[in-house]
């Protein structure tokens, strides 16, 4: 009796489930009420959609004419934030509302993700589940974006996404990112731009591909009014790419585009630099670049004017004061108070500028133009996509606190093997500071989705342990080695790291070498379906790291190391499906060679850490730190690091440290670019200054001391406090 009892509930229970929430299963079609908005990308959506759930349902998803034989119903709803949707399971159906024809493809694609398909699904090979899906009653989400253009830029392709594209990056790869792209909710893409690359817009179906996807073409610092002069002026410039000499020639250049997309989705970046990275030609003096850049923004506006809108403010344009051109717009440039201004990191990560009061003001918002892949001095970071994620989202919740809300653009390379930092820059481009978790948590959400709740823990370990490891010291930066300096011979041989010693060199030996056997030992339990993504997401990055690390500082694996970042390398590209698209030698730099030996380091004592981060402290202005410890020396060498950012508001950088007593020594730490100190600060990510401190007498024997560190400025972020007896 009790026996039927139990299956009489249970049915019960079922009827009742069924009756409210929404349940998807194999092999039934979805029926879907959708009303065309006019614009493609809803439609691209759809069809996106509809792949999904035959790969998780084995079953179609089927357009009908009535709301009451759906069970999606997906309508506009003009009353929503730009962009944005709400999604509700309501009475057995799930409801989409979308702002506009992009919150609707936003929302339809918020179900792939609830029927378990990865934003990664085709991009780092995450295969999805073939699985019932249950949506509960009740369930609900409303989003909308925090930053009005979140985009990309393909970069420095040179060595990975071009060869792998078949040496043309045209509508069929195009295609590939702007499914990326939607799936992410970004909305705004830089093209690759090198001279190895043909243009954008000089190949047929490109255009088309971005109107398809509701992607805004934009173009880097030095591609104004939707050109691409590196490659693009030898097609069809005439004479020099010079506004000084050349001005009408160089005029036509940019009216001919004009011309030919004024009907496209374009974010216009205005201004000049060289054909490629370099400052303005024709100039000599900071006058002279100041007035000829002034003028050719004021060609510019009346060209945008006369040709794409007579509202010209309602164009949308960027001006991009990277390098040198920084130093022009802070010595007077006028920049239209529509346009919206895109500063910069460093290209290490550090912003170079945050708006003030005033420029937070402007009709034409903030941007933000971020790296985490570069090409250049001190020396590049294009293999391996370690730049640590935890920096980039410190940056970014500065940036967006101080009013940087209106363009994000990321430089991701050849996007992989930088899956992940993608991700979380879009994530963090869409939702702000709403819901904001710290990046720990983050990247364990995405290995959990990846790879299941059984693996997550471990692997989101190994991963962070891996960008500390790399944030001291990144891959491609452990021979010593630097680019583009005057002495290239000097700068080709390998030398040891300053600053570590034999001990150091122990430590992190050992910690690769358990990260590696860590990685090896997951790989038999991840599911089959996700072996490949689980290669391309950890085991490559991760082993290929540790084993750049062997090569200069293992004595026992240096000679296997570079065979071992060969055949993991090989293992990437025999993959039909991403034959040439990782390169273990960009620009086939000395640091990728072979070493005959490893690096010798010196034994040295160990420092006395009174303070020591995983990775680092913010210390708000006037907030204070103190520190008590003991020494009986007469005085101390004392060693402070920081992050080496840059002035937010003072035009300063500065910190102070007291012993109990005396009075405090304000220090600054303040660089500029690429100067000597700048370089060697973002090759080890922290700026340091010494102190040679007598320590007071203490009655009684006492050793006890208390030191006092102190931010004198914002922006002030603390690494490591060490001392040692001075000699």
């Amino acid at each position: 009796m009790n026996k039927f009892l139990i299956i009489y509930l249970l049915c019960m229970l079922s009827s009742l489930a069924s009756a409210q929430d929404l349940v998807f299963r194999k092999g039934k079609d979805v029926s879907i009420f959708m009303p065309s908005t006019g614009e493609p990308v809803s439609e691209t959506a759809f069809q996106m959609l509809a792949s999904d759930i035959e790969k998780v349902l084995d079953a179609e998803l089927v357009r009908v004419k009535k709301e009451t034989k759906a069970h999606i119903v997906a309508v506009l709803d003009a009353s929503m934030p730009r962009e944005g949707f709400h999604l509700q399971v309501e009475d057995g159906k799930l409801l989409i509302h979308g702002a506009d024809a992009h919150g609707l493809a936003y929302g339809l694609l918020e179900v792939s993700r609830l029927i378990g398909v990865s934003p990664w699904e085709w991009w780092a090979d995450c295969t999805p589940y073939k699985a019932n899906v249950f949506l509960r009653a009740g369930y609900s989400t409303e989003q909308s974006p925090a930053v009005a253009y979140r985009g990309i830029f393909i970069n420095d392709e040179d060595w990975g996404i071009l060869p792998w594209s078949g040496g043309v990056i045209g509508p069929e790869t195009n295609e590939r990112i702007f499914q990326l792209m939607l799936r992410l909710r970004a909305n705004y893409y830089w093209p690759a731009m090198h001279e190895v690359s043909q243009p954008f817009f000089t190949i047929p179906g490109n255009r088309e591909m971005a109107h398809k996807y509701g992607i805004y073409i934009g173009g880097s610092h030095c591609e104004p009014m939707a050109t691409s002069p590196a490659k693009e002026w030898e097609m069809r410039g005439v004479g020099d790419y010079n506004y000084v000499t050349n001005s009408e020639a160089v005029k036509n250049f940019w009216q001919e585009r004009l011309e030919e997309v004024k009907g496209q989705d374009i974010v216009y970046t205005i201004g000049m630099r060289g054909l490629h990275d370099g400052s303005m030609q024709g100039t000599k003096t900071k006058e002279d670049k100041l007035r000829y850049l002034q003028q050719a923004i004021d060609d510019q506006r009346e060209m945008l004017r006369s040709t794409v809108n007579v509202d010209v403010a309602s164009v949308p344009q960027v001006f991009v004061p990277y390098k040198e051109v920084l130093d022009i717009y802070r010595s007077g440039l006028q920049v239209p108070d529509d346009v919206t201004l895109m500063w910069t990191d460093d290209n290490y990560g550090y912003i170079r500028h945050f708006p003030d009061s005033m420029e937070q003001m402007r009709a034409g918002g903030n941007g933000l133009y971020y790296h985490v892949s570069y090409w250049g001095r001190p020396h590049d970071y294009l293999w391996l996509g370690t730049f640590s994620p935890f920096l980039m989202r410190q940056q970014l919740t500065e940036a967006y606190q101080r009013g940087i809300q209106q363009m994000w653009v990321l430089n991701v390379g050849d996007i992989k093997p930088a899956e992940y930092l993608i991700e979380d820059f879009l994530n963090m481009a869409w939702k702000g500071l709403r819901g904001r978790t710290d990046g720990r948590q983050e990247l364990q959400a995405f290995f959990k989705r990846e790879f299941g709740k059984e693996l997550a823990d471990t692997i989101t370990s190994v991963m962070v342990k891996h960008y500390q490891l790399a944030f001291d010291r990144k891959p491609e930066h452990m021979g010593g080695t630097r680019v583009e300096e005057a002495d290239r011979a000097h700068w080709n041989i390998f030398r040891p790291i300053e600053g570590w010693s034999s001990d150091d060199v122990e430590q992190r030996v050992k910690d690769y070498r358990y990260l590696s056997d860590i990685v090896e030992a997951l790989s038999d339990k991840v599911p089959a379906a996700r072996r490949d993504a689980y290669f391309q997401l950890v085991k490559y990055p991760v082993q290929a790291a540790a084993q750049m690390n062997f090569k200069f500082l293992s004595k026992q694996s240096y000679e296997q190391a570079y065979d071992s970042i060969v055949s993991l390398t090989h293992i990437y590209n025999s993959n039909p499906k991403w034959k040439g698209i990782m390169n273990m030698a960009p620009r086939k730099l000395a640091v990728f060679n072979r070493v005959q030996a490893p690096l010798v380091y010196p034994e040295e004592e160990s420092a006395h850490f009174l303070f020591n981060a995983e990775t680092w402290q913010h210390v708000s202005k006037g907030d204070s730190l103190v520190f008590v410890f003991e020494s009986d020396a007469k005085k101390i060498t004392l060693d402070v690091r920081l992050l080496p950012t840059h002035p937010i508001e003072e035009g300063r950088l500065s910190f102070s440290v007291s012993l109990a007593g005396t009075s405090p020594i304000v220090a600054d730490f303040q660089t500029y670019d690429r100067s000597e100190e700048w370089k060697q600060n973002v090759l080890r990510n922290y700026a340091h200054r010494c102190f040679v401190l007598p320590l007071p007498k203490t009655s009684d024997g006492d050793m006890r001391h208390s030191l006092v560190f102190r931010a004198v400025t914002e922006g002030v972020y603390l690494r490591q406090v060490s001392f040692s007896p001075a000699p």
